[in-house]
């Protein structure tokens, strides 16, 4: 039984030190601060923007909500007996807008690490290529290729040329 609960915790200690594991950890961490971020957008920007639309009420989203029973009150001691039962679709809305806002935002962050990894990703490629260039031996150039020979002249060929030429020396002397 201690092998097992040994093998456990080893094996439990190895999934808590991947680096998977930790990536996730920090990734939950600033996601916490980052939805606090869009909260505090949502809550404090949004909203008292919404209230200058004329019929939105004082509290923005908040006039969105419909009364199923309102709050039961003892008239003697004013202390609240039961509690309204509200549908508030507000709130509903407010989520509906951090939650966009958070996932538009996430979208451009993703987007803009996967195009920079893209980038580095090709110029790696572009430099192992140069790399792989600069390291191959230069192809060797064919040596240039030399005409063919004319063909032999046949024999009454040679012939008629030696006569031509002994008939040219026998005029240049004449003259």
């Amino acid at each position: 039984m201690a092998k097992e609960k040994k093998g456990f915790w080893k094996e439990f200690k190895e999934f808590i030190t991947r680096g998977n594991v930790l990536d996730m950890a920090v990734g939950i961490i600033i996601g916490g601060a980052f939805t606090a971020i869009i909260t505090a957008l949502v809550n404090n920007i949004l909203t008292p923007l919404l209230q200058l639309i004329p019929g939105m009420g004082d509290d923005g989203f908040g006039a969105l909500q419909v009364v199923l029973r309102a709050a039961t009150i003892d008239a003697e001691t004013g202390a609240e007996l039961a509690p309204a039962v509200i549908l508030d679709f507000g709130i509903v809305i407010s989520a509906i807008v951090a939650f966009l806002l958070t996932a538009f935002v996430l979208f451009l962050i993703v987007r803009t690490v996967n195009r920079v990894h893209e980038k580095a990703e090709a110029m790696k490629a572009q430099r192992e290529a140069q790399a792989a260039a600069a390291a191959a031996p230069a192809p060797e150039e064919p040596a240039p290729e030399e005409p063919a020979p004319a063909p032999a002249p046949t024999t009454e060929e040679l012939l008629t040329q030696i006569r031509d030429l002994l008939a040219a020396k026998d005029e240049t002397k004449k003259e």
